[in-house]
């Protein structure tokens, strides 16, 4: 039985005390049980809409594992004196490598979920050249999400006939939570992970930002200079609504006070 990492608690939200490496260790766990896990990550955007959304609170109730995809949120937490250092940053750019190295070595059976028609194939012809003995298939994300849609019975019955080790669900927040959290019962396999723009990345149709600069904590710069008309209101507006939240940490973290040395001394005479 995999072992679960330690949970804290963090601008109103629980995370796990995970590197990338610690991941991929846990998937691989999940993998060799036959087992169907969810591997969800928090960062500013999701925490925005963690506060208007009792469906996506949902979804992370019941991830069984949940990493922090935020240097931001890290440096916050260090500040409060949390256990969270650099390297637990983690999401698919962080592992990237390692995950794909690792599912040539096992033959995993990944299967990937999103995208626009034609970025998904692209991503999973170059991903077969580079690690051949991996397994793939894949799916656009523009159809209907809802469940008893014959669009999503067909994906589902796609999935199901692959076997799928692994699932990437990339469709943007909280669109591939949504279809994570409800399509989850009806799936009999595969670790799945919502992954954002992964395989737009790997695909070509957009550029990732240096590593670099997630690790100081600037990639929301490069892509909201990337895509300012897309992401200006998440990096500029968004943060600030986590005011209340930072607020409740401090309160919840502030040190309790030395008595005085006068009342220090009367508990030592009741003493």
């Amino acid at each position: 039985m995999t072992s679960r990492p330690t949970r804290l608690r963090l601008l109103g939200a629980e995370v796990d005390l995970v590197t990338p490496d610690e991941v991929l260790s846990t998937v691989d766990g999940f993998v060799r049980e036959g087992r169907s896990a969810v591997i969800a990550n928090h960062n500013a955007h999701s925490l925005y809409l963690m506060k208007r959304s009792k469906d996506f609170q949902a979804f992370y109730a019941d991830a069984d594992l949940i990493q922090v995809d935020s240097t931001p949120m890290i440096a916050w937490g260090r500040l409060l004196g949390l256990p969270l250092e650099q390297k637990h940053r983690s999401t698919y750019l962080d592992w990237r490598d390692r995950f794909w190295t690792l599912a040539n070595e096992r033959g995993w059976r990944v299967f990937y979920l999103g995208g626009a028609s034609g970025v998904a194939d692209r991503a999973c012809e170059k991903l077969r050249a580079e690690f051949p003995a991996t397994v793939l298939d894949c799916h656009d994300g523009y159809f209907d999400l809802a469940e008893d849609s014959p669009e999503n019975q067909a994906i589902l019955a796609q999935i199901k006939a692959f076997r799928p080790d692994i699932i990437f669900v990339g469709m943007g927040m909280p669109r591939q939570e949504a279809w994570i959290r409800r399509n989850r019962a009806a799936l009999t396999s595969g670790v799945l992970f919502s992954v954002g723009a992964a395989y737009d990345y790997e695909g070509g149709a957009q550029i990732a930002a240096p590593r670099w600069m997630g690790r100081i904590g600037l990639e929301w710069l490069f892509r909201l200079v990337s895509q300012p008309g897309r992401l200006a209101f998440r990096y500029l507006v968004e943060p600030w609504s986590l005011v209340p939240l930072a607020l409740d940490d401090l309160r919840r973290h502030r040190p309790v006070p030395s008595p005085a040395p006068a009342v220090r001394s009367l508990i030592k005479l009741q003493d």
